[in-house]
C-alpha cells in the first residue's frame, strides 16, 4: 500500500524533501518496506516546483491537498502562524496526518494543534521545528522518557552562533559580522528573528514543553538578542575563561520552569563552548542518564529536510502497520513559569563611560546600594580624558537588583556616554 503525501511549500526545505523522495524512494521500499508517493505539491512559486520536476502534480491552492481523499500525510513547510495554522487545523479535521517544521506555530499554538490531532486521532510530527537535522524531539519523547529532565540548554540558532564565532575569533564588530553572515546566506535580509533571539525563543518553548511535560509558549520566554554584544565583551570573556553564546535555556526548579534566551558566558571547558560557526547543539540533563548533548547542522535544505522526511517515514510506517498515534501531547502538568526578575545568576555588565575622576566610585556605590556584590572590575580602552569600557563581574545576584543598578547608572549623564552590555553567566 502506497502512502500518499501532499507537500505545501517548495522553498529550501520543501525542495530538499522532494529531492530526498526522488533520490531514496526505492531505498525506503527496499530497506524499510515503506512505499511513499508524493502526489500533490502546493506553492506560491510554480517555478520552484518546475525546478524540482513536479510541475505535473502542482497546485497553487492548498485546499486541493487538504480536500484530496487519497492523501494520507500533509507536509506543511510555509511557516508563520496564520495560513499555516489554518492549513494544519484543516488537514487534521479532514483526517490527514501532519508533518511540520513550523517552530512559530508549535511555540504559539502548540496546545491547539495537538488537541486537534488528538481529537482527529491523527499524528502531528514536528521534529524539524527545532535543531534542523539534529534529532532532539524524538529522543525527548522516546529514548529519554524514563528520566526526569532537569535542564535543556542549547545553541539553536546558527546565524547568531556564526556571528559570535566570527566576532570572537577575528575581532570583527557586530555590524561587520552581520554583513558577512548575510553575504554567506546565513542571515536573512531582515535578521531580527535571529539576532533578536526570537527564533531561539520559539525553539526553547517547544523543548521545554516536552522536557518538563508542561506547556510553555513563546510569550513565556524571556528573550534578549545579541545586538548589544561587542568584540570587547568577547575579549573580556576569553580572558576570564569563558565563551559567549546565545543560549536558549530551560531549567526545572522548585519554583517552576526557568526559561529564557540571552547571550551567556559559559566556561570554555563546557561542551557547548566548542560549538562554533553555524552548528547547533542541545545539552540535556536527566536524573538517570546524566549529561547528554546532541550536535549537528541546525538549518539548510538537507538537514531540515532530513528531519521532515524522518517524520514522514515514521508516520507512514505506523499507517502501513495500522498503528494508532503513539505519542501525542505530553503536557500533562501545569508548572508555573519563574519570573525573570527572580532569576539569580552571575552577571557581566559593561558601561561605556567618561574617563574622569570619581567614575569608578560612583558606579561601585550604586552596585553596593542595590546589594549586588562585585567580584571583579575590568577596564579597557583607557584614554586620558577620553572614554573607557568599565566592566563589572558580579557574584550571584538577583535579576531585578541588577536591572536597578543599570537603570540608576544610566541616569548618570556626566558618566555614562555610550552603550551598556549585559551578559549572564552560567557556570
Amino acid at each position: 500500500m502506497a502512502i500518499k503525501v501532499g507537500l505545501v511549500g517548495t522553498g529550501t526545505v520543501g525542495g530538499g524533501c522532494i529531492d530526498i523522495l526522488h533520490n531514496h524512494a526505492c531505498d525506503f521500499r527496499r530497506h524499510l518496506g515503506i512505499d511513499v508517493e508524493l502526489v500533490r505539491v502546493c506553492s506560491r512559486e510554480p517555478e520552484q516546483a518546475a525546478a524540482h520536476g513536479v510541475s505535473d502534480i502542482f497546485t497553487e491552492d492548498w485546499h486541493d491537498i487538504v480536500n484530496d481523499p487519497d492523501i494520507d500525510i500533509v507536509i506543511e513547510l510555509i511557516g508563520g502562524t496564520t495560513v499555516a495554522r489554518e492549513l494544519v487545523l484543516a488537514a487534521l479535521a479532514a483526517g490527514k496526518n501532519v508533518v511540520t517544521a513550523n517552530k512559530a506555530l508549535m511555540a504559539t499554538y502548540g496546545k491547539e494543534v495537538m488537541d486537534a490531532a488528538e481529537a482527529a486521532g491523527k499524528e502531528l510530527a514536528f521534529e524539524a521545528s527545532v535543531g534542523g537535522g539534529i534529532p532532539i524531539i524524538d529522543p525527548l519523547k522516546h529514548s529519554l522518557i524514563a528520566n526526569e529532565i532537569t535542564s535543556v540548554m542549547g545553541i539553536v540558532n546558527g546565524t547568531t552562533n556564526y556571528m559570535l564565532t566570527e566576532m570572537a575569533e577575528r575581532g570583527t564588530d557586530y555590524a561587520e559580522a552581520l554583513a558577512d553572515a548575510q553575504a554567506r546566506g546565513f542571515a536573512e535580509a531582515d535578521p531580527t528573528a535571529d539576532v533578536g533571539g526570537y527564533d531561539a525563543a520559539a525553539k526553547i518553548a517547544i523543548l521545554a514543553s516536552i522536557a518538563f511535560n508542561s506547556r510553555v509558549t513563546i510569550e513565556d520566554v524571556f528573550t534578549e538578542g545579541i545586538t548589544h554584544v561587542s568584540s570587547i565583551d568577547l575579549e573580556a570573556a576569553r580572558d576570564m575563561g569563558y565563551s559567549v553564546k546565545l543560549l536558549a535555556i530551560a531549567h526545572r526548579t522548585d519554583e517552576g520552569i526557568d526559561v529564557r534566551v540571552h547571550p551567556t558566558m559559559i566556561p570554555t571547558s563546557h561542551q557547548l563552548a566548542t560549538v562554533n560557526g553555524v552548528m547547533n547543539a542541545i545539552y540535556v540533563v536527566g536524573d538517570a542518564v546524566g549529561e547528554t548533548m546532541f550536535f549537528g547542522p541546525g538549518a539548510g535544505a538537507g538537514p531540515a529536510a532530513s528531519a521532515v522526511m524522518g517524520d514522514v517515514l515514521e508516520v507512514a510506517r505506523h499507517l502501513q502497520q495500522g498503528v494508532s498515534p503513539i505519542v501525542g501531547c505530553t503536557c500533562t502538568d501545569s508548572l508555573p513559569i519563574v519570573p525573570v526578575d527572580d532569576l539569580r545568576t552571575k552577571y557581566y555588565i559593561r558601561f561605556q563611560v567618561n574617563d574622569v575622576p570619581g567614575v569608578l566610585a560612583a558606579t561601585a556605590g550604586i552596585f553596593s546600594k542595590h546589594n549586588v556584590s562585585v567580584r571583579s572590575v575590568i577596564q579597557r580602552g583607557k584614554e586620558e580624558g577620553g572614554q573607557v569600557n568599565l566592566s563589572y563581574v558580579t557574584h550571584t545576584a538577583r535579576e531585578s537588583s541588577v536591572r536597578a543598578v543599570i537603570e540608576e547608572v544610566s541616569q548618570l549623564e556626566a558618566v555614562l556616554v555610550g552603550e551598556t552590555s549585559v551578559i549572564r553567566v552560567e557556570d
